[in-house]
């Protein structure tokens, strides 16, 4: 079984590219969702999310190892950001970073209706400036990188050639 990771900052279009995957037929799951993902305390000076209150939220690492040790489709794809993800890379077949500009990451934040993340003028402000600080570390990791500004099917059509040769 192969497995693709699809990570990006909040409004790059992880949450579209792996609902289209799944629509394709494709095993295909948001960590953000099904208790993959907890919100924990971390060390006031460790503040990494930007989340403020000292939390973060994070993959829940039993239940993300059970996912990848699964072996019941030819590929998995996982969607998700979260500070405990590099634990995992060597897991992965792939790890597709996606990216878009700041301008087109608060249009998608301001008008999406599947999650409130970014709405806020507060959430806004810390989405972009996560873009600054963690895309360039999300990026050391990446195999391949893909700026959502191109149309859904293409950017889609990118990640499969991963794995269709």
């Amino acid at each position: 079984m192969k497995r693709v990771l699809i990570t990006g900052m909040s409004g790059t279009g992880k949450s579209t590219v792996i609902r289209e995957l799944a629509a394709r037929g494709y095993k295909a799951v948001d960590a953000d969702y099904n208790g993959l993902s907890q919100l924990v305390s971390i060390p006031p000076s460790s503040d990494r999310s930007g989340l403020g209150a000292e939390q973060d939220w994070i993959w829940h690492e039993g239940r993300i190892a059970k996912l990848l040790s699964t072996n019941d489709a030819e590929v998995l794809f996982l969607s998700g950001t979260a500070s405990n993800q590099g634990k995992f890379y060597p897991q992965f077949d792939h790890i597709v970073l996606l990216t878009a500009p700041s301008s087109l990451m608060t249009e998608r934040l301001v008008r999406r209706t599947n999650n409130a993340y970014g709405k806020d003028p507060e959430e806004l402000a810390r989405a972009l400036a996560l873009k600054r600080t963690v895309e360039p570390l999300l990026r050391r990791g990446a195999d391949l990188e893909i700026d959502t500004s191109a149309p859904i099917d293409e950017v889609v059509e990118r990640i499969l050639g991963l794995i269709i040769r």
